[in-house]
């Protein structure tokens, strides 16, 4: 099972956020090997876009294990609008080139949901341009959107591809065996997390989601790509903790198909 972690579930919160870059990053990627994780889905967000060392073209990357890079500055209503996109993407592109990172994790949830036709029309016309643009780049989408909605994108290119979170689909209210059977082509990662049905998120087999039956799932299509947790935190000050007792639930699970 390769198994990592998004980036800052190995540290305190940042400000009161339960997801936000972690200032002291690079602890992080030493407690990776420590923990028995793989990899760190690095997270661009709103608060750190003016310093995050990603944008640094002084800084590299290379040597770390890095699955993708998480656009979670892209959660926003502008995200339809062309001037907004070339701020906030288009560094992140640049970014992913320069430090031979080939993921882009796109959110398309809360303010950049994109279940509204008018809405998403406008952002496949934008979105296309980058897939043209960076061809060398995949393009994965992390959705709160019906099995129709997200085929409407991915029909667009052969660089886009689909993050499956696994609580945000129990949540949102589809079958996961139906959700897999559909993009198994395409699913190039998946983030661990637990929810209830139109609710938060829980530690895992604490709320709605049936990880026998998605194991079940992934196996019969063949999935050997990248597992991020992206689980619920614990107690603060107590991080490591959390995380090996949730890793230790889930690998359970997977092995036990």
């Amino acid at each position: 099972m390769n198994l990592g972690i998004m980036q800052g579930r190995l540290s305190k919160p940042t400000n009161g956020h339960m997801q936000e870059f972690p200032p002291d990053w690079q602890a992080e990627f030493e407690l990776l090997p420590k923990c028995g994780l793989s990899h760190i889905e690095w997270l661009i967000t709103k608060g750190s876009a003016s310093h995050n060392p990603a944008f640094d073209t002084s800084t590299s990357l290379k040597e770390y294990p890095i699955s993708s890079l998480c656009a979670d500055t892209l959660v926003d209503s502008a995200i339809i609008d062309e001037g907004y996109l070339r701020k906030h993407l288009e560094p992140i592109c640049e970014s992913a080139i320069r430090n031979e990172i080939g993921v882009i994790t796109i959110p398309l949830l809360e303010e950049s949901n994109m279940e509204d036709t008018e809405k998403r029309q406008k952002f496949k016309t934008l979105i296309r341009e980058y897939a043209i643009k960076y061809p060398n780049l995949q393009f994965s989408f992390e959705c709160e959107l019906t099995i129709p909605g997200l085929q409407d994108i991915l029909q667009l290119s052969n660089n886009f591809y689909v993050t499956y979170d696994t609580g945000n689909i129990t949540s949102y209210g589809i079958e996961h065996s139906e959700y897999i059977s559909t993009f198994h082509e395409r699913i190039n990662n998946i983030h661990l997390k637990d929810r209830t049905y139109n609710a938060e998120t829980v530690s895992p087999t604490k709320g709605n989601t049936d990880f026998a039956l998605i194991f079940e799932n992934l196996f019969l299509f063949g999935y050997n790509g990248p597992y991020t947790m992206q689980t619920a935190r614990g107690k603060t000050g107590h991080e490591i903790d959390t995380v090996l007792q949730h890793k230790t639930i889930l690998e359970g699970l997977h092995n036990a198909k």
